[in-house]
């Protein structure tokens, strides 16, 4: 079976292999700890061992639901934020029809997304879509009191029960949430809606392989079982007695870090395929929330290439180095188009009559990197065999592991995210929440100031 391949050649004109290769033993022990709960942040480490931990019977569970879910409604708004909505729609984006909604006929609900801001005319142009549509809802919060889905959950249950009415309502709203406690929970059970639990021991960006990814992923028709058996392989392939010369994400952990402390502090993912510019925005929060702590981690970017190298592509190669990038390559297109052949060939591009798009793809991303590299930017390439749910699985294990590995090689907790209660504090005493008056009171004094 062809897996994801990693490759790192094109960072030893920066730093030497010996420099990757002495970083063995510190991603061991940090892989290790990961396994045996012993590193920083290990009561959410449910991630660890949750592809092979899963059950048969779950995974029936979620499909059963999104079945049923599939004969009621056209739309399926997912409400959430951060980790709960940014794992399913990379996954649902990267494995849908570029046009989906100029297809007439589909075989599952268009998925729609909600709570991921607080953009009004973005909630009100929402609503005015699902006006005329048979839709339910998903909202996924561990606490239910997280304000921006919180609110589009708040105006999207009042909706859709003036619309189908409380009974219709129960069959078509779906809550994942905390087991036992909580604001969703407790408005779910008194309500009567199906749910399912965010484990504890799992954080909002590493929890796309459970509930909170695989059930908007299977509503969308796409199948759960193969991504989970994606993930499974990589599970083992990373495991903790896998040694580091065959260890990917140890190895890009590794890599990750030499570079770092060579002061490249920017790690920019970039794509080959349009279809995972929703891949690189997971993957953005995973990274930079898990190691931006302390004053120090590597800054997160993403570019679609090859449309951003006719925008950021000059930055890219004559810019400051501090740069490296990661590339993320799909081996084999699932269509084939062929550029045609002119008479009057004004274009000067008859050279390439014949030739698939894919092939002239991988000869700009090949030229690309060589130039990227020429110019001062190391690359990592990571590559898949194709787009499909078995492999983004693999993809999504990878990273998250590495990223664990990486973080604790930074000397960070990957796994909490201190930093962003600074501007939720001071965004509830401006709009004046209980509890928050003394802050009020020295914000104002500051925005007088």
């Amino acid at each position: 079976m062809e897996k994801l391949s990693l490759r790192i050649d094109n960072i030893f004109k920066f730093v030497s292999s010996y420099s990757v290769e002495s970083y063995k033993n510190e991603a061991e022990r940090a892989n290790t700890s990961l396994h045996d709960k012993s590193g920083k942040g290990n009561d959410f480490l449910g991630w660890v061992n949750l592809p092979s931990s899963i059950t048969a019977a779950e995974i029936k569970d979620i499909q059963d639901i999104a079945d049923d879910l599939k004969k009621r409604v056209k739309i399926m708004v997912v409400v959430g934020i951060g980790g709960s909505y940014l794992g399913a729609k990379a996954v649902i984006e990267a494995l849908s029809h570029s046009f989906a909604p100029y297809i007439a006929e589909k075989d599952a609900p268009t998925i729609l997304f909600a709570g991921q801001n607080i953009g009004e005319d973005y909630t009100a142009e929402l609503l005015e879509v699902l006006e005329g549509k048979e839709y339910g809802i998903c909202v996924i919060s561990k606490s239910g009191t997280t304000t921006e889905p919180a609110i589009a959950f708040r105006i999207l249950q009042k909706h859709l029960i003036s619309k189908v009415g409380k009974e219709e309502a129960k069959k078509r709203i779906i809550a994942i949430t905390d087991k036992e406690r909580g604001a969703l929970k407790t408005l779910a059970n008194n309500e009567g809606y199906k749910t399912f639990v965010i484990a504890d021991d799992i954080g909002g960006r590493y929890s796309v392989l459970s509930p909170v990814g695989l059930l908007p992923i299977a509503i969308a028709g796409f199948d759960i079982q193969k991504m989970v058996e994606g993930a499974l392989l990589m599970e083992k392939e990373t495991a903790a007695d896998v040694k580091f010369e065959n260890n990917l994400a140890c190895i890009y952990a590794a890599t990750r870090n030499v570079l770092y402390r060579r002061d490249y502090t920017t790690e920019i993912l970039a794509n080959y395929n349009p279809k995972l510019q929703y891949f690189a925005e997971w993957w953005k929060q995973l990274y930079g929330e898990s190691e931006g702590k302390d004053n120090r981690g590597i800054f997160t970017a993403s570019v679609n290439f090859t449309t951003d190298l006719h925008s950021l592509g000059q930055y890219i190669q004559d810019g400051k180095r501090n740069i490296f990038e990661t590339v993320i390559t799909v081996n084999k297109s699932k269509h084939e188009v062929l550029v045609p052949t002119t008479e009057d060939d004004l274009d000067k591009l008859n050279f390439l009559a014949d030739k698939p798009l894919e092939y002239v793809n991988k000869m700009a991303k090949i030229g690309t990197m060589l130039a990227h590299v020429d110019g001062g930017v190391p690359n990592i390439e990571i590559e898949i065999p194709e787009l499909n749910e078995f492999y983004l699985g693999e993809l999504i294990y990878f990273f998250e592991k590495a990223c664990g590995i990486s973080g604790y090689l930074l000397g960070v907790n990957p796994f909490d995210q201190p930093g962003v209660e600074a501007y939720k504090s001071n965004m509830f005493a401006l709009l004046g929440k209980p509890g928050f008056e003394e802050q009020t009171k020295l914000i104002q004094t500051k925005i007088k100031l």
